[in-house]
């Protein structure tokens, strides 16, 4: 059933007029936008926009006063009120409260501190906001014994919160932009529960505005740009590189072999630039991050964690305690590699089949998309900030708020279930497994597998996306070379 008013094409789409949801929820407050509604000088979409995030980011940080008041040392509140962060820990065992460079090769440090397992971008970050952190507590002596590190470590996050609110602020504008008729799309990031719980719990932030910078420069024609974004955004965490398999279908369907070479070139250019400085001063250091995640076995909330430890468990009797205890012999990290990376590779393949069948050039977001929701499901961890991997692209992929509030509710059950499994509080009293956390792991990814199955839909079949073509969607080249007639259509509330 459709319902509301058509737009007219070049109108900005109120979200009112587009969204059955938001139509439903407005009547609290007069209904849909009429024709005869104002527009406010001041308060346009953007900063309407710029606020909303603003007030979700606050409400983020204060679900972490819990462990505030305990400088993060409270471990069993850290889990039961689920305001972990890694960033205290890792500012005390990684040599930031210290100021050590993160790829130093000073034995005296390395003695000492673990090496930052993390890409260059987040350990620039976290060094530099250490140094801020440091400045802004007077500069005390780093060699002086009564140093309160563990108040600097919950001082530390707060730097933090204000650098990564910023970031999150900058990724709402870039999102907005990126089609100039629905900057309301990016509401769904600005209001995302997803986005208040999980947006401190580590440095992922980094990496999303860098997805919302290179969609925002793609729909710009921009395709030099859009690789700078991608191969920064690679620097932080690796899966913006994905985004480089959407663009390849996108440009292996329009034969713009020129962009698609603009647009790798410049990601490559801008990893390798990001990663010189810890390459030049430790290259050990710097392999720390490739061979950790080489060398890792299933992992907290991984597909591979749900079946070593539920279906496919392996149990034998020890016979020196007569316990039956779990032993893993199929999940090695090796088996699990071959296993993830012939599983994306069909997957990719996959994408490529339905990004080269649609009827028309599906969008950037979309194919981003699907190749992270892909990735995401096979990975050998999933920390419960990964969700922001997928959130940027999934408010343009598929901008309804019933879908992604049906997608976040998993994601948000996973959240809970994960500090409580780590906290021991869902482990049955006779020892027994933990059915409820490989339940809540099921779900989340039964509810990433829903949206990805509208977004497939939506672009195999068009007429289901809520989205006109990109700013940059040019008309596929037949054979001949001749441009394909085009048609366009309004958008209409669906229900």
């Amino acid at each position: 059933m459709l319902r509301g008013e058509q737009v007219e094409r070049g109108e900005q789409v109120h979200p009112t007029l587009d969204d059955g949801t938001v139509a439903a929820l407005s009547e609290v407050v007069g209904g849909p936008m009429g024709s005869r509604a104002g527009r406010h000088w001041w308060w346009t979409p953007v900063r309407v926009l710029l606020l909303l995030t603003a007030v979700t980011f606050a409400l983020g940080m204060v679900t972490k006063v819990s462990c505030v008041e305990s400088d993060w040392q409270d471990n069993t509140e850290r889990f039961s009120h689920m305001c972990y962060s890694d960033m205290p820990y890792l500012y005390q065992g990684r040599g930031l409260a210290d100021l050590a460079w993160p790829y130093t090769d000073d034995a005296e440090i390395r003695a000492q501190y673990e090496v930052m397992e993390y890409p260059v971008g987040i350990s620039y970050w976290a060094w530099g906001t250490a140094y801020v952190t440091h400045w802004l507590s007077g500069s005390p002596d780093l060699d002086d014994p009564g140093r309160d590190r563990v108040a600097e470590g919950t001082f530390y996050v707060a730097v933090n919160a204000i650098g990564l609110a910023l970031v999150a602020l900058l990724s709402t504008v870039l999102l907005a932009g990126v089609n100039r008729r629905r900057p309301w799309d990016a509401a769904g990031f600005a209001l995302a529960p997803a986005l208040a719980l999980t947006g401190l719990v580590n440095w992922d932030l980094l990496a999303v505005v860098f997805v919302a910078g290179a969609l925002w420069a793609w729909a710009r024609e921009r395709p030099v740009l859009t690789g700078v974004m991608i191969g920064l955004g690679t620097a932080v965490k690796l899966f913006p590189l994905l985004l480089l398999g959407g663009i390849f279908v996108l440009c292996l369907r329009r034969r713009r072999w020129a962009q698609l070479v603009a647009t790798t070139s410049g990601a490559v250019l801008a990893w390798v630039v990001a990663n010189i400085p810890a390459l030049l001063t430790g290259p050990e250091q710097w392999k720390l991050f490739w061979t950790f995640n080489s060398e890792r076995t299933a992992d907290l909330g991984s597909v591979w964690l749900f079946l070593q430890q539920g279906p496919l468990a392996d149990t034998q009797l020890n016979p020196a305690t007569g316990v039956s205890e779990r032993v893993d012999h199929f999940f090695t990290a090796d088996t699990i590699n071959q296993f993830s990376w012939l599983f994306l590779l069909v997957w990719c393949l996959a994408v490529l089949v339905i990004g080269l069948k649609a009827p028309q050039a599906p969008r950037l977001a979309q194919l981003g998309f699907l190749v992270v929701a892909g990735f995401l499901l096979i990975n050998k961890v999933y920390s419960p900030q990964y969700v922001l991997w997928l959130l940027p692209l999934a408010v343009l992929a598929r901008p309804r708020w019933r879908d992604l509030l049906i997608w976040q509710a998993g994601e948000l059950l996973y959240f809970a279930s994960v500090w409580w499994y780590l906290g021991d509080f869902l482990a049955p009293g006779d020892g027994g497994p933990v059915v409820f956390y490989w339940i809540a792991i099921g779900l989340r990814m039964l509810a990433e597998l829903y949206l990805v199955v509208l977004v497939v839909r939506d672009v195999l079949r068009p007429e289901h996306d809520p989205v006109d073509r990109d700013p940059w969607d040019l008309p596929d080249l037949p054979e001949s070379g001749e441009p394909q007639a085009t048609t366009t259509r309004s958008n209409v509330v669906a229900v």
